[in-house]
């Protein structure tokens, strides 16, 4: 039998290993744990002695060719919200757990003793409790004023708490993360993202004002993604400066459907999905237009072969907008539309982990 512990796990976690400890041969009994657990915990602070060094994991790279060592925190868990599509959901549902500040705090201690330079927040939404992100982040600058960190926040919190983006700034926020899943409304709308193009052009507008780095991810692979609707996508990027901004993964992402999914509100999804398949822990789905899925594939394979070979982000973009303009039946660009083929460095600082959702 195998044993799954979702949601706040650690209760069940301890429970599972004292049961094989005090009877190690009933490891084939049905679990006794719940599968998804919300219980409100009293979280301590995480030891991580055993685990290996941080320089073995992600490292953050800056515009300049240097990296730092990057650590990793939670502020809190779960998720105040209901994106149709996020895997977050079917678990916790809207419930959303704070870390206490001092236990953040000194985990963030013990990881900069092991030499950690830069923190990701891993929060679901960093400003989910945007009462308890800022002191936080206030704390940190004042005790340790080199570390650098970086955070996921939601586009429709960066719009709410936009006095809040010089805050993040000055406190050596590097970049922050957004899921805008798409520019077009419709799309926003069916995956329920509660905001809008014109909201996540209105934060890039303010995110470039406090010289703050965006970077946007985006699910541009759906049942409602057309050819011409992928080429607008990436015409949007190219005329807005962010082909630096979005990781080249991003541009081959394909909609997951998760166990329990909101998206099964949707009446497209009903007729779309198959059965759950348990190993790909996903429901599977064909675009109705295949051509759709099959330049999917090709950007997938692009994106593969381009980060083998270290090809730069604007390389592996002109090759995706090749391949997708070729799909749409679309002329190529001219040598003075195409876009310059930058040097090997990035513009702007990532971690070297890709972001997914």
């Amino acid at each position: 039998m195998q044993t799954i512990l979702g949601g706040e796990f650690e209760a069940g976690l301890a429970s599972l290993a004292n049961r094989l400890a005090t009877h190690p041969n009933k490891h084939a009994d049905p679990q006794s744990e719940p599968l998804i657990s919300l219980a409100r915990l009293n979280f301590q602070i995480p030891d991580r002695q055993d685990l290996p060094p941080l320089d073995r994991y992600a490292s953050l790279r800056l515009p300049d060719g240097t990296s730092r060592i990057a650590g990793y925190t939670e502020s809190s868990r779960g998720c105040k919200h209901l994106c149709r599509h996020c895997p977050i959901v079917p678990v916790y549902n809207g419930a959303f757990r704070i870390v206490a500040k001092e236990i953040v705090l000194e985990d963030i201690r013990r990881q900069i003793k092991a030499g950690a330079q830069h923190i990701t927040f891993g929060d679901p939404d960093f400003f989910n409790g945007v009462g308890h992100a800022i002191p936080l982040i206030e704390s940190l600058r004042k005790e340790f004023p080199h570390l650098t960190y970086d955070a996921t926040i939601k586009i429709e919190h960066l719009r709410k708490h936009e006095n809040q983006i010089a805050k993040l700034r000055d406190t050596n926020c590097l970049f922050i993360t957004s899921a805008v899943e798409s520019i077009d409304d419709a799309v926003l709308e069916n995956l329920a993202k509660n905001h809008t193009r014109k909201d996540f052009e209105h934060v890039l507008r303010a995110f470039r004002a406090q010289n703050l780095p965006l970077q946007p991810t985006f699910v541009p692979f759906s049942p409602w993604t057309t050819l011409d609707s992928y080429n607008d996508l990436l015409d949007f990027l190219a005329a807005n400066d962010l082909i630096e901004n979005v990781a080249p993964i991003q541009l081959a992402i394909r909609l997951l459907i998760p166990a329990g999914s909101r998206l099964f509100d949707l009446p497209d999804i009903q007729n779309l999905a198959g059965p759950f398949d348990e190993k790909a822990l996903a429901h599977p789905w064909q675009h109705p237009d295949p051509s759709v899925d099959k330049l999917c594939e090709a950007v997938q394979q692009i994106v593969h072969t381009g980060e083998k070979l270290n090809r730069t982000r604007h390389q592996i973009f002109a090759r995706i907008q090749e391949a997708a303009r070729r799909a749409a039946g679309l002329d190529q660009l001219t040598k003075s539309e195409a876009l310059p083929l930058l040097a090997a460095r990035a513009t702007i600082p990532y971690v070297t982990e890709p972001w997914y959702c």
